[in-house]
């Protein structure tokens, strides 16, 4: 018996080489793709037959996108497995799946034996991310905190705060009235004092130690 898979992807050749690609793995078969996360509600809501164990979703997607696709599947289908397989690598971008529900994200051009590792790895463990996002969800999950003694200037609590929403760097320093140059300053300061590689882990810190709430 195979574990069922649906791919949600707008490019209609991407989501065929997607399938094909799924389709050899001996674990797994696509049910069926859709275009949008519309479609996929639609055909949830049609029959119990169609919700499958595992979701492949693309965030940028017309009419009903990767985001709000996840947090109505994490919501409607809460045993499904929703992983993110874009081309977004921007840390905003994974910070949002990751909220809506994602349990996994890879990248369009990640190797066939890895989607393929990250597929079993979702259904075993319930959960597949890359080394550094595995790490900050295990610190996260697991009560451990990050120099939670260091010290910081109001400035600096003040961006940490701001690195938590959606705006990107230059509005975070047009909002603070400062140069982007002394931004990009706080948040390199900030990645070194933290012991973190990128916005996801500022933001996971900011969040577990109550300088953030979402």
């Amino acid at each position: 018996m195979k574990y069922s898979v649906v791919v949600v992807d707008d490019h209609t050749l991407l989501s065929q080489a997607i399938e094909g690609m799924v389709n050899t793995f001996d674990k797994f078969k696509v049910l069926y793709t859709c275009k949008n996360g519309k479609e996929v509600e639609e055909k949830f809501t049609a029959s119990p037959k169609n919700v499958p164990d595992i979701v492949l979703v693309d965030v940028n997607m017309p009419v009903m996108n990767g985001i709000e696709t996840t947090k109505w599947i994490v919501k409607n289908h809460p045993q499904v497995h929703v992983m993110a397989l874009s081309v977004e690598d921007a840390d905003g971008t994974i910070l949002k799946m990751l909220k809506a529900g994602a349990v996994g994200y890879l990248l369009k051009d990640t190797k066939k034996d890895v989607l393929e590792t990250a597929l079993l790895e979702m259904m075993d463990n319930g959960f597949y991310h890359t080394k550094n996002v595995t790490s900050l969800l295990i610190d996260s999950v697991s009560g451990k905190t990050r120099r939670s003694n260091v010290e910081f200037k109001e400035n600096e609590l003040k961006f940490m705060r701001l690195a938590c929403s959606e705006l990107t760097y230059k509005e975070i320093a047009e909002k603070m009235f400062l140069s982007p140059k002394t931004i990009d300053g706080y948040r390199d300061s900030l990645f070194t004092k933290l012991d973190v590689r990128n916005r996801v882990g500022l933001v996971m810190y900011a969040i577990k130690n109550k300088i953030y709430t979402p």
